[in-house]
């Protein structure tokens, strides 16, 4: 027996004082009523109406059990209401700052669909997982190593004039003799400017005989773009956002370079919301491919970039 139906039916025909009135104003047929108020007296034992005349009045024993089944109909309802209220608290969620407001919000609006309430805060590598380790938000997209990602995003060199080559090899970087050449810097976004990536890319340009200048993190994305944009110098990026800046993109010879992503949350079910049922949002958010992204750099693009990264 569902006591709190039967509480509910109970309350609804004692207010009413008949079967047919508090049945209709609890939504349910009155034969639904009746089996349900016959239940729960054959479960105390005792009648809750005096059924001998047409109209319907509480026994003593009902009404000493009226208040108790009022409590019980109030308190199921306002589990009811916490529960709502549960369900639509936002998941606050550290995510790239480099990911478009656009793609943000379809990923927000696909997260609703699912009956998901996203509150997305964009923030830098670092300020992600400190925010995850203070708890501040419930979850955060972090940079990680290849070999740990969920999610994958080749990078490559991004110019304002076509590559002669379909692929950068850094030792084309070098100064030549002329001490008039400038010299093209590489340009690594505060996205990138991890361990796992920027070091290895430092090491590689230092064997290759670039100076020590010629790779340098810039104070964001939007100040290392515009240095690409107006001069010959290069900017480390995905393929995705050499198209959002209509500069050239080709991929590195070496080092092989991938941008990689993972979700730490604190609870489980969070995390399997966001790695399962929005994976394909979050790459998209990301630039990254939805399933592995193959060799590095995938298929070398044309000398605009026209599409998502393979």
């Amino acid at each position: 027996m569902d006591v709190v139906a039967a509480c509910r039916a109970f309350v609804a025909v004692s207010g009413h004082g008949s079967f047919t009135s508090g049945a209709a104003a609890a939504g349910i047929p009155q034969s639904v009523a009746s089996r349900r108020i016959a239940a729960l007296e054959e479960h105390f034992g005792a009648r809750l109406f005096d059924r001998s005349s047409r109209a319907v009045r509480l026994t003593s024993f009902g009404r000493d059990m009226l208040p108790a089944a009022r409590r019980l109909v109030d308190l199921a309802d306002a589990m009811g209401d916490d529960a709502e209220r549960a369900r639509l608290r936002p998941l606050r969620v550290a995510v790239p700052e480099i990911c478009p407001a656009h793609r943000l919000a379809t990923l927000v609006v696909a997260a609703r669909r699912q009956r998901i309430h996203l509150e997305v805060r964009p923030a830098g590598p670092r300020e992600r997982a400190r925010l995850c380790r203070s708890l501040e938000v419930g979850a955060g997209i972090v940079a990680v190593p290849e070999a740990a990602a969920s999610w994958r995003v080749p990078l490559g060199l991004a110019a304002r004039t076509p590559f002669p080559a379909p692929t950068v090899f850094l030792e084309t970087l070098r100064s030549g003799r002329a001490r008039t050449q400038a010299r093209r810097r590489i340009l690594i976004q505060p996205e990138d400017d991890v361990a796992h990536l920027r070091d290895p890319l430092t090491r590689a340009g230092q064997s290759a005989g670039l100076a020590p200048a010629q790779v340098t993190v810039a104070p964001s994305l939007v100040d290392a773009a515009a240095a690409a944009l107006s001069s010959p110098d290069l900017l480390l990026c995905s393929h995705q956002q050499a198209e959002d800046f209509a500069l050239h993109w080709r991929p590195l010879a070496d080092p092989r370079l991938i941008r990689g992503y993972d979700i730490a949350a604190g609870v489980s079910e969070d995390l399997d919301q966001l790695s399962t049922v929005l994976h394909s949002d979050i790459a998209r958010c990301l630039g990254a491919s939805d399933g592995d992204p193959g060799p590095a750099g995938g298929s070398a693009p044309g000398d605009r970039p026209t599409g998502e990264p393979a």
